[in-house]
């Protein structure tokens, strides 16, 4: 009855930078009647198709943020459009979702911006993870290893990625 779909990307830019870009469009297989609209929707008529973009530096700090609303439900909402000036200089990581949900919850924005903005993150995150990894199998990074272990189920100091990693921090049950 009703299909959303997300898509988001990341790209290298030109200038050093990177844009991690989310697209949500939802539509519904019938007919559907809007709030304040006098006639229905045909089956497939986009309800919302909104698009975000995040340009980060390979360290995953904001320097930009936009929003297009290209079908929203309401006139008034694209106003939202131009409310993600507060991510500037923001850090991907740790406390992201928390800390969107903090500037831009409830009135700040738009419902669908804050929901796009946490798999943009996660992609923005897997975008570098080459980088990351790179930084991680340096030798003289200890520290990043440490923190690493017990970060996700995979890396658990039990099991067997951590094992075969890092055999020095693996902790059998």
């Amino acid at each position: 009855m009703h299909h959303r779909q997300v898509d988001i990307r990341f790209y290298k830019r030109s200038d050093g930078r990177y844009e991690v870009e989310g697209r949500l469009v939802d539509t519904k297989n019938h007919a559907f009647r809007r709030q304040l609209a006098e006639e229905d929707s045909p089956p497939g008529t986009k309800l919302h198709d909104i698009t975000v973009t995040l340009v980060v530096d390979d360290a995953l700090v904001v320097h930009d943020a936009r929003a297009a609303m290209n079908t929203t439900p309401f006139t008034v909402c694209g106003g939202a459009a131009d409310t993600l000036a507060p991510l500037k200089g923001l850090s991907i990581g740790s406390g992201w979702n928390k800390r969107v949900r903090e500037l831009l919850g409830g009135r700040a924005s738009c419902t669908h911006i804050v929901e796009l903005l946490g798999p943009m993150a996660t992609t923005a995150f897997q975008g570098l993870a080459p980088q990351r990894l790179e930084r991680l199998n340096d030798p003289a990074n200890e520290e990043g290893r440490r923190k690493r272990v017990d970060s996700c189920f995979a890396y658990a100091a039990e099991r067997e990625v951590v094992a075969r990693l890092w055999p020095h921090l693996h902790k059998p049950q």
